[in-house]
């Protein structure tokens, strides 16, 4: 099958555990290697790294270093007489219980999950002692298939059994407290109140969370756990109603508590953060005619009409379906709906992605744009109350804020404004278009990108889109396309 027609396996999820059972025809001494790189992976894991569930972090890995003291002990009396095959069920026993306990640290240290992994830390912990009972019932095993070995090693395989058993892995008081904080500060958006700022520093510190950008990272990492789920059709709805009101909470914090985008991970802290689509260099003359004609986004998958034109799949399909039997482009009647794989334009946005280091895989599917579009609706009162309370407070430094805080704020409306349908809703209700017009004209680059960004995103919106005609925006749209101060605005 040729590369790009393979389907990449499905991601992991978050706090899923996944474990290949090494197979029975194994060799005790193939087996034994490979368990001794595992642990060495996991035992070189910094305690510091894990803002949440430090104590049962430090525990496993604690164990896990005595572990691996005890794996090269055995390794070393193997060399004088090798492994009996009975012991390969415990070591394979044990390989199992290490994968899953690397993946299990490895999403407890991740940058960007790190509220998520607050807010689920019971199951964290369950998780946890799960796998460190599996460790310690795979060693109890272990010293009578391995006589062999050191009386050292079958001290060290007691040791590591009776730690394991005994480990306490429950979530710290700090962690419950914080989780206590959260849940506090999301009813209170329940009825659009705004929490006390201090409250949401307290909890932010805790995790580890102390600038713009580890915000940001938060909310992108709970959108695209929100939006997997709505893409696979597999949605818990109590998960959705946590995950949105989280995210409503990280923006209230990014929007109230930090006064500028701090430039951690940018040189230019006010330009947008790339899209895939867009993390390819700004599009010159050239490479216009790789964006869709309907979208002005990227073409994925792109085919041709019977008048030759060349549109992205999903957009000419929705156009069709809409009643629409015209070509966009130049308007002649389309003599049938076929439409023609253009593999030519396909290549060449393969390449250019790829020297960008992304791949087509990369770039959001007709699936995920479909997920998008059930966001029309909050996902519970919190998540509601809380977008609409941050929303309030763009519109005010919109309106009469500041120069430095009329720019932060139109870079938080083109994100917030990004790929949430109800997150354009409450900018429009909020009347946010008239003062996203009457940035076109400021002297400032990047506040002139930011507006016209925002303003394409929110007349994705039915309301937004009635909402620039009436405060008179078409104009000022047509002004920006001619003088705009970055390409990237005119297009």
């Amino acid at each position: 099958m040729p590369p790009h027609d393979r389907k990449a396996p499905p991601a992991r999820r978050m706090l899923a555990l996944p474990a290949v059972c090494p197979c029975e025809a194994i060799s005790p001494g193939t087996l034994l290697t490979s368990l001794l790189a595992l642990a060495a992976d996991v035992a070189s894991r910094d305690a510091g790294a894990f803002p949440v569930l430090r104590r049962g972090a430090g525990e496993a890995l604690r164990i896990t270093r005595v572990l691996l003291a005890f794996l090269e002990e055995l390794q070393e009396a193997s060399a004088a007489a090798p492994l009996p095959g009975a012991a390969v069920l415990g070591l394979s026993e044990l390989h199992v219980a290490m994968q899953k306990l690397r993946l299990l640290l490895a999403d407890c240290a991740r940058r960007g999950a790190r509220l998520w992994v607050l807010m689920n830390a019971d199951l964290v912990a369950s998780e946890l002692r799960f796998v460190l009972g599996s460790v310690a019932t795979a060693m109890d095993v272990l010293p009578a298939e391995v006589a062999g070995a050191s009386a050292e090693a079958r001290e060290l395989a007691r040791l590591v059994s009776d730690q394991a058993w005994r480990a306490a892995v429950g979530p710290d008081a700090d962690d419950g407290r914080a989780a206590w904080s959260v849940r506090s500060m999301l009813a209170k958006f329940r009825t659009s109140a705004a929490p006390h700022a201090e409250d949401a520093r307290m909890v932010l510190g805790r995790v580890g969370i102390t600038t713009w950008w580890d915000c940001a990272e938060e909310v992108a990492f709970l959108e695209a756990e929100m939006l997997d789920r709505l893409e696979d059709g597999r949605e818990n709805e109590n998960d959705l109603v946590l995950i949105s009101g989280l995210m409503a909470f990280l923006v209230y914090c990014r929007v109230v508590l930090f006064d500028r985008v701090d430039a951690k991970k940018k040189a230019d802290a006010t330009a947008p953060e790339p899209t895939p689509a867009a993390s390819c260099t700004p599009w010159t003359p050239s490479q216009e005619a790789l964006l869709c004609p309907i979208t002005l986004e990227l073409m994925t998958d792109p085919v041709t009409v019977t008048t030759g034109q060349t549109y992205d799949r999903t957009s000419i399909k929705r156009w069709v379906k809409s009643g629409c039997r015209t070509c966009p482009v130049t308007g002649e009647k389309l003599r049938s709906a076929h439409f023609v794989p253009n593999v030519a334009v396909r290549g060449i946005v393969e390449q250019l992605l790829l020297r960008k280091g992304t791949s087509l895989h990369e770039q959001p599917s007709s699936k995920h744009r479909s997920a998008v579009d059930k966001t029309v609706a909050a996902f519970g009162p919190a998540a509601a109350g809380g977008v609409r309370v941050a929303v309030s407070c763009l519109i005010a430094r919109l309106s009469r804020g500041a120069p430095e805080e009329q720019k932060k704020a139109a870079y938080e409306v083109r994100k917030l404004a990004k790929r949430n349908v109800f997150h354009r809703a409450c900018l429009v209700e909020a009347d946010a278009v008239p003062w996203l017009l009457h940035l076109l004209s400021s002297a400032d680059a990047s506040v002139q990108d930011n507006a016209v960004a925002s303003l394409l995103n929110l007349s994705k919106h039915a309301a937004g889109r009635r909402a620039l005609v009436e405060a008179g925006g078409l104009s000022l749209v047509v002004d920006a396309v001619n003088v705009a101060a970055k390409v990237e605005a005119q297009q």
